[in-house]
């Protein structure tokens, strides 16, 4: 999938594209037939750079409800001939999300649509989910013979048949299918469960790994037969050298993560890192400095898993360098560091702001870390994030962020939040909006009564309800 075309900040493609809850506030005072243009485009072209962590289907389903929105551009989006050509679960995943949760609501339309794809969709799996949390026991029931239809009746359709249903992220219709009376669904169903056990057991009846008694050789070993057939295994083998490694042992590892192959190298400097040994920095320093790879990319993720004070310490020299290690002693300044290090953390946001835009990956850590640190000063730095990252989550980060920071935060960005696409988001609206807003009192109410809307905004919002408000 190519990465979106973003439109600017101040458009109301771009607020809805972003998922802001301004975007909701300015597509319902904008002309109907404009905001639902500009829905559509945001549904059919999802704009989310990853899309497996990035909320937008419950915004987009909420907006349909309140513009009144037809179905029938979706409609022509799942059911066109690139459903065939392109089944990556992107292309129509957030489509069939925001069908789900119109079903939810009551729209009979979303939820023949979802049948409807279910039965004949290239991401007819994503549809079934959907339906599983929706639809009643007929509904799901008159799927059976369409989907197995997907799956010939021989070995190799068997085989395709066993693995979807033990992988299956909603697994009530399968469970109603193999109660189903007829040879061709209930039994040839019960016969693909009983296969994908059969698999599981297998799978932890010859586990691949290291084995009580290995030595530490042989665990970095391990890590470097994983390294060359393209498996980071330093995670792994770090907590195994945890588990067989011994005083006596410590020559071999200093050794190897000096001088190791890259696999082992990384292992060593993992376990090393974790156990806190005295000579570990240095060695993150010099594999950083030998050059960047594979070898120094694990230096500094070893280096980041570090939580001491000598890491802290440490990371106040390194946090001016311009590479990868300069950024990662940013981050352990903004996690661990303190009220002396606001200056070094605030410094580090601005120059990622300027380098490397407000969608820079680096932001989320130093984010929080302003936030933890209660950086006044950064607060204008943190409203330029708030307003133009395309990131759904980077903008909540920056949102707690504000409430830490921000004394105009309550009366301003958080009234709009409680629009957002982000569920954490509106939480973090819903405890600190101001309430003198009248917008604020009916958003809180609306809230409160959905029952789309997660559990953890609806305490927030009841714990406001109660003092402030009266229902």
């Amino acid at each position: 999938m190519f990465d979106p075309v973003i439109a600017p900040s101040g458009t109301l493609l771009g607020l809805l594209q972003r998922g802001r809850g301004d975007g909701t506030l300015h597509a319902l005072a904008a002309p109907r037939a404009e905001a639902l243009a500009a829905v559509n485009h945001c549904v059919l072209s999802d704009p989310r750079h990853d899309w497996q962590v990035e909320n937008r289907s419950l915004y987009y389903a909420r907006l349909y409800l309140d513009l009144h929105g037809g179905l029938d551009e979706i409609e022509a989006h799942l059911f066109g001939a690139e459903d065939h050509l392109d089944p990556e679960e992107s292309r129509t995943g957030l489509a069939l999300a925001v069908l789900g949760h119109l079903a939810s609501y009551g729209r009979q339309d979303a939820l023949l649509l979802l049948r409807r794809y279910a039965a004949t969709g290239t991401n007819w799996a994503w549809a079934l989910d959907e339906l599983a949390l929706r639809d009643d026991d007929a509904g799901l029931r008159g799927l059976a013979l369409p989907v197995l239809a997907r799956f010939p009746a021989d070995p190799t359709g068997d085989a395709e048949l066993a693995g979807v249903v033990r992988d299956a992220f909603e697994p009530r219709p399968w469970r109603l299918w193999a109660e189903d009376q007829r040879e061709a669904v209930g039994a040839r169903v019960k016969a693909a469960q009983e296969q994908g056990s059969f698999d599981r057991w297998q799978r932890q009846m010859r586990p691949a790994g290291p084995r009580p008694g290995w030595s530490v050789r042989a665990v970095l070993d391990w890590a470097q037969e994983g390294y060359e057939r393209g498996a980071v295994l330093h995670g792994p083998a770090a907590r195994c050298l945890t588990a067989v490694a011994g005083p006596e042992d410590r020559p071999e590892l200093l050794a190897a993560a000096r001088d190791g192959s890259a696999g082992a190298r990384g292992a060593a400097l993992h376990h090393l890192a974790e156990s806190r040994d005295p000579a570990v920095l240095d060695l993150v320093e010099a594999a950083v400095d030998a050059g960047s790879g594979p070898v120094a990319e694990a230096a500094v993720a070893a280096y980041r898993r570090m939580c001491g004070e000598d890491a802290v310490a440490r990371a106040r020299a390194w946090v001016r360098r311009t590479d990868e290690l300069g950024t990662a002693a940013a981050e352990v300044l903004a996690c661990r560091g303190t009220a002396q290090d606001a200056g070094l953390v605030l410094g580090a946001l601005r120059g990622t702001i300027r380098s490397a835009g407000p969608d820079a990956p680096e932001l989320a850590v130093l984010v929080d870390g302003a936030g933890r640190l209660d950086i006044a000063v950064a607060a204008p730095v943190l409203r330029h994030v708030y307003r133009e990252t395309s990131s759904s989550q980077l903008r909540g980060r920056v949102a707690r962020a504000l409430a830490a920071t921000d004394p105009t935060f309550a009366t301003g960005f958080a009234v709009e939040c409680l629009w957002d696409c982000e569920e954490t988001t509106r939480e973090v609206a819903a405890q600190h909006a101001e309430t003198g807003d009248v917008r604020v009192a009916e958003r809180l109410r609306r809230l409160a009564a959905d029952p789309a809307e997660e559990a953890e905004v609806q305490t927030a919002v009841r714990n406001r309800i109660g003092p402030d408000l009266q229902v």
